[in-house]
């Protein structure tokens, strides 16, 4: 558990186990650190950034923490746009020199690292609602993280 994690748990509390969700949160705490000491001209610019960026690990939660699979789908799929429209930032951001290539790397490789986990997580909940299987609405996690793992070959690719 990382230091950061609050020690206190119950049944809505289980998506911090969720590695999907803790990228989220990485990927946030390294967007404040390239946005924060954005000039006073570009200071819309980098709080919509972080403003993007915290809407993915909240809507993972927010998710999570919902009774049907349909509305945790619904929750991964804003969490998802809310990525998509980060990255499209980052790209808009390095190619103005408003960031560096360094930082924009970093942010790039975690940010394609979560967008890889999220579209097989949602693969795989899509399938679950399709078979008709029942949505344990038990918290269980572990499904979760088995399917986010990654690759060798996509860990190359990071």
């Amino acid at each position: 558990m990382a230091d950061w994690m609050s020690p206190l748990q119950n049944v809505n509390r289980g998506y911090r186990k969720l590695i999907i969700w803790q990228d989220a949160i990485e990927y946030y705490a390294l967007t404040c650190s390239i946005f924060r000491s954005f000039t006073y001209e570009l200071r819309r610019v980098g709080s919509n950034q972080i403003a993007s960026v915290d809407s993915i690990h909240g809507n993972i939660a927010e998710g999570y923490c919902r009774r049907s699979l349909n509305e945790y789908l619904q929750f991964l799929y804003i969490a998802s746009g809310s990525l998509g429209e980060s990255v499209s930032g980052l790209h808009a951001y390095v190619r103005a020199d408003q960031i560096t290539e360094d930082q924009f790397q970093a942010a790039d490789r975690l940010s394609y690292k979560i967008e890889n986990g999220m579209k097989k997580l949602i693969e795989h909940l899509q399938l679950k609602r399709e078979s008709g299987e029942k949505w344990e609405d038990s918290f269980v996690i572990k499904e979760s993280n088995a399917i986010y793992s990654i690759t060798e070959t996509e860990e190359q690719a990071i």
